[in-house]
């Protein structure tokens, strides 16, 4: 048996699988039917306590093709139903084992749609996995959870390239997906990743065509050293960013976030291109927003929520530089707006 409690009071009692330890984190929804081990080897959920929508998980297994960084970075993983018995050509385990393997709790068995509905109605919250009933200590410390600084948690600890080619970018690492490099990579691009603490004047220095922003956990305006160097890197190198990489990019040029009730997290969002007046379905992971009344001047909406109308992408018209709040590397997810890396491409090259 496994107990998750909310810092609500709610409980749900179910079973436990992978690592059997007690863990507190932010409880969170991700509405994607596939892509379950990307979702767990995701940097941006450093900190949080998964609860997977789709009703049976780990059906394909689990191998070392899929994972998107070095090993699994969810606090804890919540489904419905576990499989244990998968079938798939690419299979090389359950998810079970994977999880115990890495240290990881899950929880099986509860009703993972109460439990959304719950998280939606009254918006993200704190929460406790424990193998037996909670101690009031427990209690109170998962009332006070905080997970502090979680870009310095995830980012590599010292720069490394890792492919060759034409334009030379530099990507720093803010929770990096390994599917940015890979798209990167498949467009002739030789790719050096740097430290999220990295100085603007050491990628200035380095013969770079072009900067990319990654994915990456937490509140934004946690990093305040990350804010500053990128103001310094404004207007010297062309700019791509994504999600992390795009709310810290637009606090460095004068705009707000704020954190949203229960945020996106799922492979089927719908965000609406401005300029192409077309919709596309995106995968996304992020608590926060960025405010739309404390935009600057230069800053303009070029993509939006098509559910909540919320910003997803932003557009700086006095510099090279635009950022989107989705994921077009996906992993998992569609590959809709992967046509913003060929963007990027073409305004390095000019």
């Amino acid at each position: 048996m496994a107990i998750l409690t909310l810092e609500d009071g709610t409980r749900f009692a179910g079973q436990s699988f992978g690592a059997k330890t007690d863990i507190i984190g932010e409880v969170v929804f991700n509405t994607g039917m596939t892509g379950y081990q990307e979702v767990l080897t995701d940097p941006s959920y450093c900190g949080q306590i998964v609860t997977m929508t789709y009703p049976l998980i780990g059906n394909y297994g689990v191998n070392d093709i899929d994972p998107e960084s070095a090993h699994p970075q969810v606090s804890a993983f919540i489904v419905r139903e576990a499989c244990d018995q998968p079938s798939n050509w690419r299979s090389q385990g359950n998810i079970s084992q994977y999880l115990e393997d890495h240290g990881i709790c899950g929880l099986s068995g509860i009703d993972t749609r109460a439990l959304t509905r719950i998280i939606r109605e009254k918006g993200t919250m704190r929460g406790i996995i424990t193998q037996d009933e909670p101690t009031e200590e427990q209690i109170r410390l998962m009332k006070g959870y905080e997970c502090k600084l979680p870009v310095d948690i995830v980012t590599c600890r010292e720069k490394y390239e890792y492919c060759g080619g034409g334009l030379k970018v530099a990507v720093i690492d803010y929770g990096l997906k390994r599917n940015i490099i890979r798209s990167l990579k498949k467009r002739n691009c030789a790719v050096t990743v740097f430290p999220a603490r990295t100085p603007a004047k050491e990628i200035i220095s380095g013969g770079f065509n072009g900067v990319m922003l990654t994915n990456g956990p937490g509140d934004p305006k946690d990093n305040v050293e990350v804010i500053e160097n990128l103001k310094q890197l404004v207007g010297k190198l062309p700019i791509f960013g994504i999600c992390l990489g795009h709310q810290l990019l637009s606090l460095a040029m004068g705009a707000d976030t704020e954190k949203l009730k229960y945020g996106h997290r799922g492979a089927n969002h719908p965000v609406k291109d401005l300029k192409k007046d077309r919709v596309y379905i995106t995968s996304q992971n992020h608590g926060y927003t960025i405010v739309e009344d404390t935009l600057p001047d230069g800053l303009e909406v070029s993509h939006r929520n098509w559910n909540d109308g919320t910003i997803e992408g932003i557009n700086y018209k006095d510099h090279d530089m635009f950022t989107v709040q989705f994921h077009p590397e996906a992993s998992p997810g569609p590959e809709d707006t992967a046509y913003l890396f060929d963007e990027f491409i073409a305004m390095m090259r000019s």
